[in-house]
């Protein structure tokens, strides 16, 4: 377990708090680091030999809980605030971590009447140890975390446990409150819409929750508030010229401890395009471009002016597109400053066949309120203050017929991955990591390892179904709700890419006449409520991808005596973990429950990435009638398998753009 002492080296110098220094590692290291996350630590992780070492740390807190149960509350109090001065010696070593966690065990079993799992304590060993913790859903992650960010925060470091949204990081920290104010610890929440001053109070406790937006956001307007400061060049001329700098406006107290809840999600899904900090700039020749652009674009013809790629979803131009283009530059509107009127329309026209082609409403975005709002792919949840960048929002929001905002000026940029590498002492915990744990482990330096079941799991496998085409399949869902729902008295719980396919699922239930609620990105603020009801007696919910990460499915009286709560996963999503994140909806912590999918060969995620494959299987289908289950698994693993390189890709140059930037910044004396 490691020590709380950093070396110098390991500090950034010239910054206004602690955090670590960011260097690019040798191409030796990199190679290393993929043999080590690669092959030699999942080896290791199977030898059993870090589970063994996790046990005989519950074997030992036990020992130590059973000495705590008769002492008052002060005591425990006392004891807890005397391991102090062993923790900042000795760091996160075996004892005095034991001696913690039986302690806040205790306190916990007082302040808030629940008691660790095994499983927990675990958990919580492995996050104080620089791991990512995959638990699967429903065992308890945000209560495990109390364990590490109490010892932490009792070692003198700022403790951030970074959710994926605002109503998590509130609900978190006022649930877990009364544990942290029993053993004297300050707890807050930084939630969107509270003032400079406010937050960096809530960043000034112990422990912290905010979501990783939130929080990331603030780090870049810490730097943009720095300004040049934030360059180690001024920074360095400033000491050589005996200058001292001014208290820098900054809200946060550094990176110093993090835990990254659903971390696959922060680290993996929406690690794909950078944060950006910009402020709006009006711009009022920004519309009249734009509208012009549609039209021109609007005349273009598929594959003979323009060719689309879905599969990475880009299109490019044809010489004939561009001659039609040029053809049409001289009459428009645009900047006399800019070099070549033609080529800055052609920039327009192809963000504008993007924006027509590639980018579809209530799938990519929603229209709410006469806005334009991007919708998270990972987890179909809204993005309010986001925007696509380089006028592609305006596009579409001159496509859609909405005010045209200004143009957006950037003030600082970063990725999630340079960001979280930033950290002092970086950990994670998800239900779904061990696909993309060689990736977590290059890029992040966070071992994956999986805590075992608290209880067996008694989710039973119903299979695939693959149907012709989407008709067809919604149908069969009907159908399935109609038997387990209103025949057996179930909760079922229908999975959804997209708000468009949970609109066309739904129509189909109220043709039917079945009762069911909606939860898509346009009624994601019930989404807690409507999820935490998912699981009574004969309720219908139908959820995309967001299917409420973080809050817990309890069933309802009866539930479980008539088999659970039942999922259907209606498409495939982009990544395998996607899937298997809302099929562990059921059978949480050994309730019963079952899963299924149904498919079509239609859907958009197979015929965007394997359009030849599906139609040599509807050939098939129409000579036999069925889908062969291997074409299918076939099939969805090349259309999964695509999306998840194509996304990996798109890391790994959005992390190697940022880090040119950085370095072509800083070498001109810029900060980010």
């Amino acid at each position: 377990m490691p020590a709380l002492q950093l070396s110098a080296a390991d500090l950034a110098s010239g910054r206004p708090y602690a955090e670590r220094d960011e260097r690019e590692p040798a191409w030796h290291d990199r190679a290393a680091l993929r043999l080590w996350h690669g092959l030699l630590a999942p080896l290791r992780d199977r030898s059993g030999q870090p589970l063994r070492v996790a046990r005989q740390l519950c074997r030992r807190v036990e020992v130590i809980g059973a000495q705590l149960a008769v002492l008052p509350d002060s005591e425990i109090r006392q004891r807890f605030r005397a391991q102090g001065a062993g923790l900042r010696r000795e760091g996160f070593a075996f004892e005095p971590v034991a001696h913690c966690f039986a302690l806040v065990r205790e306190a916990a079993t007082r302040a808030l009447g629940q008691r660790h799992y095994e499983s927990q304590l675990i958990a919580g060993w492995w996050l104080l140890g620089g791991h990512l913790a995959e638990m699967a859903t429903g065992e308890g992650k945000t209560f495990a975390a109390t364990l590490p960010a109490c010892v932490a925060a009792l070692a003198g470091l700022p403790v951030h446990v970074i959710t994926v949204n605002d109503y998590l990081a509130a609900r978190d920290a006022e649930t877990m409150g009364p544990l942290y104010a029993f053993l004297g610890l300050r707890c807050s929440a930084v939630v969107h819409g509270m003032s400079r001053l406010e937050r960096r109070a809530a960043y000034g406790s112990e422990i912290c929750y905010a979501s990783n937006k939130e929080l990331a956001f603030d780090y870049l307007r810490d730097r943009a508030a720095l300004g040049d400061r934030a360059s180690p060049m001024h920074l360095a001329v400033a000491s050589l010229r005996g200058e001292r700098a001014a208290e820098p406006p900054v809200v946060l107290r550094g990176l110093s401890f993090a835990i990254v809840d659903e971390a696959d999600s922060v680290f993996i899904d929406e690690a794909r395009t950078p944060l950006i900090l910009s402020r709006t700039v009006a711009d009022e020749a920004l519309a009249r471009q734009a509208h012009a652009a549609l039209a021109i674009a609007r005349e273009l013809q598929a594959d003979l002016h323009f060719v689309l790629d879905i599969a990475r979803r880009r299109v490019r131009l044809t010489d004939a597109g561009e001659a039609l283009i040029d053809s049409r530059a001289e009459a428009e509107d645009l900047p006399d400053t800019v070099a070549s009127v033609a080529r800055v329309l052609r920039e327009n026209v192809q963000r504008a066949l993007s924006a027509l082609w590639l980018h579809a409403r209530d799938e990519h975005y929603v229209v709410i309120d006469d806005k334009v709002q991007i919708v998270d792919a990972s987890t179909g949840r809204v993005m309010p203050d986001r925007a696509w960048e380089q006028g592609l929002h305006q596009m579409i929001e001159c496509k859609e017929g909405v005010a045209v905002t200004g143009q957006r000026e950037t003030l600082a940029r970063i990725t999630y991955q340079r960001l979280y590498r930033r950290y002092l002492h970086l950990s994670g915990m998800t239900g779904t990591a061990t696909e993309v744990a060689a990736e977590i482990g290059r890029t992040y330096g966070l071992p994956v390892v999986r805590v075992p079941l608290h209880r067996p799991s008694q989710r039973r496998d119903l299979g695939v179904r693959c149907l012709a085409d989407a008709g067809a399949k919604w149908q069969a869902v009907a159908d399935a709700v109609a038997s387990i729902a209103l025949g057996e008295g179930r909760p079922v719980l229908i999975g959804t890419r997209t708000v468009k396919a949970s609109e066309e699922v739904s129509a189909v239930l109220a043709a039917r006449g079945v009762a069911h609620v909606v939860l898509n990105a346009k009624q994601d603020r019930d989404e807690a409520a409507l999820v935490a009801a998912a699981g009574m007696p004969g309720r219908v919910t139908v959820a995309t991808n967001m299917a409420g990460r973080g809050t817990d499915i309890v069933l309802g009286e009866g539930v479980a005596a008539r088999g659970g709560l039942h999922v259907i996963l209606t498409e495939y999503n982009e990544s395998r973990r996607i899937d298997r994140q809302l099929v562990g909806r059921s059978a949480r912590q050994g309730d019963p429950g079952s899963a299924e999918a149904i498919v079509a060969l239609d859907d958009e995620i197979f015929t965007s990435q394997a359009p030849r494959w599906v139609a040599w299987l509807q050939g098939r289908a129409a000579a036999s009638g069925v889908v062969p289950g291997w074409g299918l698994a076939l099939l969805r693993w090349r259309a999964q398998g695509r999306i998840e390189q194509h996304s990996r890709e798109a890391r790994e140059n959005n992390l190697r753009q940022d880090r040119r930037l950085a370095q072509v910044l800083a070498f001109s004396g810029r900060g980010e």
